[in-house]
């Protein structure tokens, strides 16, 4: 009623008395038939988005259907919904008056208008016995959230609007003008409160990008320069969205998506709170890829033993170090450990690992240690064929790491300036070549490229920069011709001695297809397409590991 008398006292006296006069039964169809004679309305559109589970509404048992409202002309735009929403800060709209405050209220799809302001549109169809109370927190301060659905900042009075009929259907209708973040409002159904921690104020990209469908050399035509540069990289979520941390995927990761295109994200282990938040957090951000026609690759360091982020903060399969199972020699047991590892991942959304390890433990110094299945390179390239097909069994994307081998290293690529390993041809022949030449005849989708110098290939550059390297042995000597991706670009031993642009260039050049964790992924983007412009690469060369990187995604169903 308060919020209906609120409307009236914009029309005075006339209002008022029709207010008063008329009982609960007639009410809103009167005040609908007034606020459209005198231009006061208008109607809005619907749209349907999933509910939390915490609401300050109580719902009847059956479904609640929310009914096209009336509100005062105005600007901006709003959407009325199906579902429920926790509190949220802005202004109370009734007629012409308003009040700053707090609205639990249902609704609550929004769009936002010219003058940046988001509109929130409650309008409840409510069964018999049922009580809406819709609460208004005068105070001009916004709200902040605490992260558990609580907000700080309101200590203004409290007024109250409540519709109660029984026997009949009633109706409350009002409208709320919100400024929310997506912690405030979530893309999709989910049990904790998203979180992606912004830097910058958000903004729209300026146009969507034309779906595309066909087969992949259809889809290669009908992609820019700029897209198809974009599919060479893949960052974190907080670089993609330039946030702190990114725990839930909702409007800002589907602008950057449609902004910077690029072929997938990496999590870790912040980035996971909860079975529930983790899957929905994975469906939305795939859910935005693929508007484009084209899915991401999400992927995650889950190797089983040291190196596992879904089992040590999801709670998925614990396995014992890798080195234990390589003194069994199982395949079988490989096998079940990939399956297994594909599984637990894939069941969350996760469509990529960057497991197994393929290194030959030849230096007690190397970073690795026990991570590694063995010192005996048939041991190891037995177990990894095994995990390799176990892992693709599932539908997920085994990734050999790390070519040409780092097992006889002596220093950590995360630290270090420079990392020389000396090994000749030949010694790479008969010890670190044969897991990945096992592993690559199993099937594997994937190799990572690692950033020590082999003395062997004699240009004096990390592996993931080395055409020697990327081209001559892994394309030519071992014939792969999956995705080669390279080791982390944030490490020392790359961000530490070269520009983001130019370890870009020369990776592409080497003949690398995604770039992992680039420093600046705008600068890395902006130097590849002045090499194709000058021609120092390409647009051909691109074209090559834009294509590949396609095919694998038509492999995992991410493509249309």
């Amino acid at each position: 009623m308060c919020v209906l008398w609120k409307t009236c006292e914009t029309y005075g006296t006339l209002g008022q008395g029709i207010l008063m006069k008329a009982n609960d039964s007639i009410l809103i169809p009167v005040l609908a038939v007034f606020c459209l004679l005198t231009g006061c309305g208008k109607e809005i559109e619907q749209n349907t988005v999933s509910a939390p589970e915490e609401t300050s509404v109580t719902l009847p048992s059956e479904t609640t259907r929310a009914v096209k409202a009336v509100y005062s002309s105005s600007k901006t735009t709003a959407i009325t919904t199906e579902t429920t929403i926790p509190e949220s800060s802005g202004t109370a709209t009734s007629g012409s008056a308003e009040t700053s405050g707090t609205a639990r209220s249902t609704a609550v799809s929004t769009e936002t208008s010219s003058s940046g302001e988001e509109l929130a549109t409650t309008a409840v169809t409510v069964s018999p016995e049922t009580q809406i109370i819709i609460e208004y927190q005068d105070d001009d301060e916004i709200p902040v959230s605490q992260g558990n659905g609580s907000y700080s900042g309101n200590n203004g009075s409290v007024r109250r609007s409540t519709t109660k009929k029984s026997g009949t259907t009633a109706v409350t209708s009002s409208t709320t003008t919100v400024t929310m973040t997506e912690t405030e409002l979530p893309a999709e159904s989910e049990t904790e409160p998203e979180t992606e921690l912004l830097t910058e104020p958000e903004t729209e990209p300026e146009t969507e990008p034309l779906r595309k469908s066909g087969t992949v050399p259809e889809i290669l035509s009908m992609m820019t320069l700029e897209e198809k540069i974009y599919q060479l990289f893949i960052v974190t979520p907080e670089v993609l969205t330039n946030s702190n941390l990114v725990t839930a995927a909702g409007e800002r990761t589907h602008n950057a998506i449609v902004s910077q295109p690029v072929a997938g994200l990496i999590y870790f282990a912040d980035n996971l709170t909860g079975w529930n938040q983790t899957s929905t957090m994975l469906a939305n951000t795939q859910a935005y890829a693929r508007e484009s026609g084209i899915g991401m690759f999400l992927a995650v360091d889950e190797e089983g033993g040291l190196v596992a982020r879904c089992a040590k903060k999801l709670g998925t399969t614990s396995f014992n170090p890798m080195a234990t199972y390589g003194k069994s020699n199982d395949w079988n047991t490989a096998y079940w450990i990939g399956q297994t590892l594909g599984s637990d991942i894939g069941q969350f959304g996760f469509n990529l690992d960057f497991a197994p390890v393929a290194d030959v433990n030849l230096s007690s110094g190397n970073e690795l240690g026990t991570r590694i299945f063995s010192d005996d390179p048939y041991v190891v390239g037995n177990m990894v064929s095994g995990v390799v097909q176990g892992l693709q069994s599932t539908g997920t994307a085994a990734t050999l790491k790390h070519f040409p081998g780092l097992g006889a290293e002596n220093g950590n690529a995360h630290y270090d300036d420079k990392i020389i390993i000396d090994r000749t041809l030949d010694d790479l022949r008969n010890a670190e070549f044969i897991p990945f030449q096992y592993g690559i005849d199993a099937g594997a989708d994937f190799v990572m490229v690692s950033h020590q110098i082999i003395t062997g290939a004699g240009d004096n550059l990390p592996a993931c920069l080395s055409p020697v390297v990327c081209t001559d042995w892994l394309r030519g000597e071992l014939g792969f011709d999956g995705v080669l991706v390279t080791d982390a670009f944030n490490m020392n031993t790359i961000s530490g001695s070269y520009s983001p642009g130019e370890s870009a260039v020369m990776a592409i050049e080497a003949g690398v297809d995604i770039i992992l964790m680039p420093t600046d992924l705008t600068g890395s983007v902006q130097a590849l397409e002045t090499a194709v412009e000058n021609g120092r690469i390409s647009e051909e060369r691109i074209n090559q590991s834009a294509e590949r990187i396609l095919i694998e995604k038509e492999k995992l169903n991410l493509l249309g």
